[in-house]
């Protein structure tokens, strides 16, 4: 699968960022989608940007929105719809006391007209990386409403909306495949904490699904039928040091927990089918981080977990959030100054590589 870049939140400088429009897919979809099935994707990630769709308080215009529908439905493109990817209208964020309220009109107006435009089935993710923005926006003041020691209250308000949208969706389409878009993460032992304590940091990653699915928190109302499939966000800096440094990768002295187990746990929790909804790398080692990523995919895969796919995030290159001038060169496609695809031909070609060995797989 590939993913775009969809974020459309306020960055530390207080500038709207919206990656759609910086990296041109919304003028470039058609030739972007072309790019993929050339490559034998044809599933991928997309984002509605609810700061743009908005126009004013329960008003909105998927006009954009309806382009790239359109264009998929012509090439035969599976769309994934995340309906937060970061951003919020300018007048909101999680704790503000209509946050709720405007989101599930966003969630209830979006599948309307779905229904009216798509031939698809809906695939959609309500909030993409619960975890992640709460951490960013309540404990690191990455966007709004930019606190520090809140990752908790956020998280608590993104998911009582999560579960109050999830449940419009489904009173508009009952056969709107809701799927959940978390980290997936590891904190290793620093040497001072006791076991019982790093086990209690490692489990900060499933408060959010754990909500939804009304494992903890059940006044919110959520329950284990809300969501369909798990998505897993994971890159080279998803295993850190409690209160130090990443884990690097490449890993020679094999201090990283493999891929593998962290896939397993994350099914035997919630018994979902599952993928990797986002994963790459930056600069050097993209080849090579998707040589890992595919070897311990497929050991998923042959121990019988229903695992469906990986999302290579993002298709094109993005710049940094806060400074948007600078680019991450993360994409199967780099981009020059004037928006143009650049190909990276070795990526390209593991990623057929990859293709090829996972089609081995399933024939088998």
């Amino acid at each position: 699968m590939g993913g775009f870049e969809c974020a459309d939140h306020i960055n530390r400088s207080g500038e709207r960022v919206n990656l759609l429009e910086i990296t041109q897919h919304h003028l470039k979809v058609e030739e972007d989608y072309k790019l993929l099935i050339d490559m034998g994707i044809t599933s991928v990630r997309e984002g509605i940007c609810w700061s743009a769709v908005e126009i004013s308080p329960g008003k909105f215009d998927f006009s954009e929105v309806l382009n790239r529908i359109k264009i998929a439905d012509k090439l035969g493109i599976q769309q994934i719809w995340d309906m937060i990817h970061f951003g919020y209208p300018d007048d909101l964020f999680p704790t503000h006391p209509k946050f709720c309220d405007r989101f599930t009109q966003l969630c209830t107006e979006f599948v309307r007209f779905y229904k009216q435009n798509s031939t698809q089935n809906l695939l959609i993710v309500p909030i993409n990386e619960i975890s992640f923005l709460s951490w960013f926006s309540g404990d690191a003041r990455g966007t709004v409403p930019f606190l520090e020691r809140s990752g908790w209250d956020i998280k608590y308000h993104l998911c009582k909306a999560a579960i109050l949208g999830i449940k419009a969706i489904k009173e508009e389409d009952s056969s709107a495949t809701i799927i959940l878009v978390e980290p997936l993460v590891k904190v290793h032992q620093n040497g001072l904490l006791s076991e019982e304590k790093l086990f209690k940091i490692n489990e900060y990653q499933f408060e959010a699904a754990d909500m939804i699915s009304g494992r903890i928190c059940p006044e919110l109302g959520g329950n284990p039928n809300l969501f369909d499939i798990l998505g897993v966000n994971y890159y080279w800096n998803c295993q850190w040091i409690e209160g130090g440094e990443t884990v690097y990768w490449p890993d020679a002295i094999k201090a990283r927990v493999p891929l593998r187990k962290l896939l397993f746990g994350a099914f035997l929790r919630y018994k979902k089918p599952l993928f990797i909804s986002e994963t790459g790398h930056f600069g050097e080692g993209r080849v090579e981080w998707l040589q890992e990523i595919g070897e311990e995919c497929r050991s998923v895969i042959n121990a019988g977990i229903p695992f469906w796919g990986v999302c290579i995030y993002p298709v094109t290159d993005r710049p940094n959030w806060d400074n948007l001038l600078e680019y991450s060169n993360c994409g199967i496609f780099d981009l020059d100054e004037e928006g143009n695809r650049i190909p990276h031909a070795e990526y390209i070609e593991e990623l057929k590589t990859q293709q090829l060995n996972f089609n081995n797989i399933l024939i088998k």
